[in-house]
């Protein structure tokens, strides 16, 4: 899969891949956090790289579990062999990172997403947990930008 990655944090532009540099968003940032986040860098930027999920494999646990907003979940097996296979409809996404935090074991990282030429955009919120220097779990939520006024008031009742 070819990709566009654009790290917006610091407002640092448009880059090729997601720099292995690690900087510290501020100076009482803790290592385990610095470590977490650097776990979680690197996969996804190797994962950037290659085009291919199965690069991700050995970062992700024996028991890597990804939860759905459905609450339906996936083993590593199963999530892996998923975004390989959506890969082939996402050839030529712009993939931007707004915000990349850690917090203990985990990492969070804000992205939005757009296929080429006029396709849809995506906001994307990933949660990534760190164990013993591997990813262990992911959950996801992602909304379509265009639906995105709509959900602002998602509680009104009279909302059709």
């Amino acid at each position: 899969m070819k990709c566009d990655f654009i790290d917006n944090r610091d407002h640092r532009g448009n880059t090729a891949a997601m720099t292995a540099e690690i900087t510290m968003d501020n100076e009482s940032a803790d290592n385990e956090s610095l470590d977490n986040k650097s776990v979680v860098q690197r996969a996804l930027t190797e994962f950037v790289e290659t085009g291919s999920a199965f690069v991700l494999e050995p970062r992700l646990s024996d028991d890597f579990v990804h939860h759905r907003p459905d609450g339906t979940s996936k083993t590593r097996t199963e999530w892996l062999a998923a975004v390989e296979a959506a890969l082939t409809h996402l050839e030529g996404m712009s993939l931007e990172v707004r915000h990349l935090l850690a917090d203990g074991d985990h990492v969070v990282m804000h992205s939005r997403r757009r296929l080429p030429g006029d396709g849809p955009e995506i906001t994307v919120v990933d949660i990534w947990r760190v164990e013993d220097g591997l990813i262990a779990e992911c959950w996801e939520t992602i909304e379509p930008a265009a639906q995105a006024q709509a959900n602002l008031t998602w509680w009104d009742p009279a909302r059709p």
